[in-house]
This record gives structure tokens, sequence and C-alpha cells, in this order.
């Protein structure tokens, strides 16, 4: 069976694997900075791209890394992908190397993403353009003026919205413009936005791609074509991993598919606990059927994913009170890991947008989001019931 047919658990095991001499079941950890050559035509023969080879860590041409970036690749089911030294690097050297002539943000984000189209960004000279998603009617007038670079993420930071990547990328396409789809928050257990038309998709993979909250890496997949002008920034910002980490992220894929469906159970039976609790007004995930995007979700994902939000019907400071008194949940920024977290928005991922763009946004004070991890999903629903009491 090739790889290209192989099943997403058994990618996760054995797609990229480099042969190693030693019989290694997996590529080692090479983390020389630089490699040797018997000549100078072989040297010149990698460094033009004429045949693949190692040639020099910051460059990203390393055993480690290529081998990374080549497991990768098949969970996507990509053409190519590129490792980064973390997901806001990745998605910075995205919008260089695509985003000169205009980018369209679409829905909720990151705070860090929404910070640098907003803030950071339009001080280079970009033009960018943040529309909410009940905006959407904005997005075709946005790219006729010109924008050709759509991103957004789905399900969405922290409300877990979710967006129509066929819509999106069918509506974009037709104006000449790429579609960028920041799937972290599903991984590609869950979605698989290249076949459902994006050119690239983004991954935090500090979260739950390494899975164990001990490494910082962000990753871009898609065509080579599309990636290889993204790959002059990564080199020249510096912007590629550790070999170390790049170790460590590929032994985290080799469970990404166990994990994940453990992740999306887990949250599933919290989701459904919280829906039926006196104090909660508000449960947002996209596997509760009351879910205002459940049958989307239902349409372009296979699971929903590890993480909830749900609003106390009460204020802030309830929320605060909760949050304080959790005994399994950690209180902790980021997501993604085997142990469960728990962060309120306000404070923490979208802290530094303004109480009024939090407004207009639906991010309210009293919103809780939680990263539900692998503990025994009884142990997790007693944690929430005695601090919701």
């Amino acid at each position: 069976m090739s790889a290209q047919n192989q099943r997403m658990a058994t990618r996760c095991v054995h797609a990229g694997k480099f042969p190693d001499p030693h019989g290694s079941p997996f590529t080692p950890l090479y983390d020389a900075t630089t490699f040797e050559f018997d000549n100078t035509a072989d040297l010149l023969a990698v460094i033009d791209g004429k045949r693949p080879g190692s040639l020099y860590t910051r460059y990203g041409l390393n055993p480690t890394i290529r081998s990374l970036e080549a497991k990768l690749a098949a969970l996507d089911q990509a053409e190519d992908a590129l490792v980064f030294s973390s997901g806001m690097a990745a998605i910075s050297a995205l919008f260089l190397a695509h985003g000169r002539d205009g980018i369209v943000g679409l829905g909720d984000a990151y705070g860090g993403t929404l910070e640098l189209l907003s803030h950071q960004l339009p001080t280079l000279g970009f033009k960018t353009r943040l529309l909410l998603l009940q905006e959407m009617e904005l997005l075709a007038s946005a790219l006729d003026e010109g924008a050709r670079l759509v991103f957004f993420e789905t399900p969405t930071n922290p409300r877990l919205d979710i967006i129509d990547i066929r819509k999106v990328a069918d509506l974009a396409h037709a104006r000449g413009a790429l579609v960028a789809v920041d799937n972290t928050f599903a991984t590609q257990v869950n979605q698989q936005p290249l076949a459902l038309g994006a050119d690239v998709v983004v991954y935090s993979a500090t979260k739950y791609l390494g899975g164990h909250s001990d490494i910082t890496a962000g990753v871009l997949a898609g065509a080579r074509r599309l990636l290889d002008p993204v790959r002059a920034w990564r080199k020249n910002l510096g912007q590629v991993p550790a070999p170390t980490t790049a170790h460590l992220l590929a032994r985290s894929l080799r469970t990404l598919a166990v994990r994940m469906q453990r992740h999306n159970a887990n949250a599933q039976a919290i989701a459904e606990a919280l829906s039926r609790h006196p104090r909660i007004r508000k449960v947002r995930y996209p596997g509760l059927p009351e879910f205002e995007y459940y049958e989307l979700a239902a349409t372009q994902m296979s699971g929903f994913g590890g993480m909830v939000t749900f609003e106390i019907d009460g204020s802030g400071e309830d929320a605060r009170t909760v949050v304080d008194n959790l005994k399994v949940f950690s209180l902790a920024p980021s997501l993604g890991g085997v142990e469960s977290l728990v962060t309120q928005p306000v404070t923490t991922s979208h802290r530094d947008l303004s109480p009024a763009e939090r407004s207009r946004r639906g991010i309210t004070d009293s919103m809780v989001r939680l990263s539900v991890g692998l503990e025994d999903p009884s142990d997790l629903i007693e944690d929430l019931e005695q601090a919701l009491a």
C-alpha cells in the first residue's frame, strides 16, 4: 500500500520516515547545524535544489526537519509542508510572502493574529481588513478591491464558530485570491481543509500536534509553488525550529490520531454535561446538535475537537470564581496538551483587544474556554460541578 493511500493513524506513525543505516524505526535526531560534502559539485547540487540533501539547519536542510515536513505533508495530503519556530512565525511568513496585495481576516481568531493584522502589518504598508463572520457578505467586495489572501480559523478561537471552507474558497478563487485556513483547533485528524478547497493550511504545532505542552512550533502545508516564496522568508527571518524541537514534534505526531479520538470523546461528554447544568447560560461546542453551526461542522469535520467554550449565567467575577476553584483543570494559557486547561479569554488570549472590540466579537467577561485533556471524563465533569457549586 502506498503512503498516499494509507489511513490517518498509519500515516501518523510511518509517514516521512527516512531510512536509517542503524535500523532505527523512526528518523533519529540530527542536531548538527551544518553538514559535510565530498566535493563542490555535490554541495552546489543541494544549494541549487537539483537534489534533496542536508546543508545548513537554519535553511531547514536538516534530516530531522525534512523528515518531519514529509510527515506533516502526508497528514494533510499536501504536496509540501514547512515547519516553523511557532504558529505565529508560520502565519507571519505566510502574510509576508502572499499578503502584499491585501489580506482579509474573516471571523474570530487568536488575539496575536488579530494584532498582527490590525496593528503591525499596516505599519509595513500592508492593506488588511477584518470582517466578522456575520459580515461574510462583504467578503466579495473586499476581494474586488484587490485583496488576494483570505485567512480564517475554523473552529474559531474562542467561540468555536464554524466557517464554510468550500464556500469561502469558491468565492475567493473566482476572484483570483488564495485561502489559508488555520486548522489548529481541529487538526488533520478532524478536518482536511485542502481537500475542501483551501490553498494553505496553518497550524500552531505548540497545541495538539505537539500535544504535551513541551514544544513551540508552527506549520504551513500546501502546494510547493505557494510554499517556496514563504521558504525564503523563513530562512532569512530565522524562523526554523531547532532539530530537537522537530524531533519531539515528530514523536508526538505518531500518537496524534489516538490522542484526538480521546480529546473528541472527552470534550463531547463535558459539553453535554455542561449543557444540562443550571448555572451555564450557553455551551459552544461543534458536536452539540443545538449549536448553531452543528450541521456545517458535521459536514466538513470528521470529529469535533477537544475545545469547549461556555458562558456562566453570571458576571465575569462569577466566571473567575469558577476558574479559580477548579482542581483537575489547570489555569494556564495555550491548549491541546494531554492535561486539561482552563482560561478566560478576556484575561489571556484576547486580553489585548479593547473591551469594545471583544464585545463586538461576542467575547464576554463570563466566557470560559476549556482545553479538554485525556483524563477520565468523569473526573473532569465532577471537577466542573464542584467549581460551579
